[in-house]
């Protein structure tokens, strides 16, 4: 266990933070896989730049990487526009 106060304050704001990453994340893994399930077009355009933005949100925390990030629009934007 840390002893110094520096350490345990440390500690706190590192939790707070992995929770609040956490939550971001999850949130953007479960849009993405929303976005993926789409069968309609028209939605799925309309939903693409929020994806997009949640998407470059974790990158620029670094909570996942920029080419992660560069990977997954990719791959969303192919879908999207094979969509019928």
């Amino acid at each position: 266990m840390a002893h110094h106060k520096s350490a345990l304050k440390r500690i706190r704001q590192n939790q707070k933070r992995r929770l609040h990453n956490r939550f971001y994340h999850k949130s953007t893994r479960t849009a993405i896989k929303n976005l993926r399930n789409t069968t309609d077009k028209e939605k799925a355009v309309k939903f693409l730049p929020a994806v997009f933005s949640m998407i470059d949100k974790l990158a620029k925390r670094n909570i996942i990487h920029a080419n992660k990030a560069a990977n997954l629009k990719s791959k969303l934007a192919k879908h999207v526009n094979n969509l019928k």
